[in-house]
């Protein structure tokens, strides 16, 4: 473990993997310590991984403000930590939650970017739509297996507020492509991951800003931008990946056959042939 001191006097930790150019890891949760993202499927062989403990959460320390928890304040610690790595562009990646945070460091520092990958990106930065028929509709795509009836419901009750662990688990099959003992050992896993402070101040009020001065910024980044999806992820969906990508300059979108949520986990060889040659120096 690394740590630095961001703007505020908040000390931040990160963890180094691997070798080579480095790239940044925003994990997703929010508000997860960035363990879960391991090697992300192996990419450790074709860069150095830089993953960030958000503020409050893994090894980072808590800080003495909790409003800096808001999305568009953690631009920041991601910006000191490109400068304590002495690093003129940095390269990003980041998972659900965190491509909001990406987004937001992008289309404010659009120069500061080299290459960028979201995967499965949250999109509540933007000023994007999705439906509530859509993402029914990406769940019923599941409706054959054995375990649909109860995960839908629990799926169901988690939209409505639950915040019952049993009713994440329960859930827990439709973020994969398929529900292996991986899969579930590593949804049991993040229940010790998760700060519920930095969690619940990622979303607070005013997290995100100006949707619409950061959606308009974005056209600006004409740094290599690539999305990748899973096909069995009932959000984002392709449609949804698209139109996120035309709010770049120069973006394109891969999905991943088979995969839910976490792709590196449905099948890591897959994910590395979508996004080591990306990211390629």
């Amino acid at each position: 473990m690394s740590t630095f001191t961001s703007y505020d006097g908040t000390e931040l930790a990160y963890h180094v993997k691997g070798q080579g150019q480095m790239l940044v890891c925003l994990p997703g949760g929010p508000g997860r310590a960035s363990e879960y993202l391991g090697d992300l499927g192996g990419l450790t062989a074709y860069r150095q991984l830089v993953l960030l403990d958000s503020r409050g959460s893994g090894e980072s320390a808590v800080p003495e403000d909790p409003d800096t928890y808001r999305c568009e304040r953690l631009v920041e610690d991601v910006e000191e930590l490109r400068k304590h790595l002495g690093l003129e562009r940095v390269d990003l990646l980041s998972h659900s939650a965190g491509g909001n945070l990406l987004m937001m460091y992008a289309a404010r520092h659009p120069d500061r970017v080299g290459r960028a990958v979201l995967v499965a990106p949250g999109w509540s930065a933007v000023e994007l739509e999705f439906t509530d028929e859509e993402w029914l509709v990406g769940m019923q795509v599941r409706s054959g297996e054995p375990w649909y009836d109860e995960a839908f419901a629990a799926m169901l009750r988690l939209d409505e507020g639950s915040l019952d662990p049993a009713d994440r688990m329960a859930a827990a099959p439709f973020w994969f492509g398929r529900w292996t003992d991986e899969a579930r050992r590593y949804v049991e896993a993040e229940q010790s991951q998760f700060a519920p402070a930095a969690r619940a101040g990622f979303r607070s009020e005013g997290s995100f800003g100006n949707t619409a001065d950061t959606t308009a910024a974005l056209s600006a980044v004409t740094a290599p931008v690539l999305l990748v999806g899973g096909e069995l992820d009932p959000a984002p969906t392709r449609r949804l990946l698209e139109d996120c990508a035309r709010l770049f300059g120069n973006a394109s979108v891969r999905i991943q056959a088979g995969a839910g949520h976490s792709p590196w986990i449905d099948d890591p060889d897959a994910f590395l042939a979508i996004v080591a040659p990306f990211l390629r120096p």
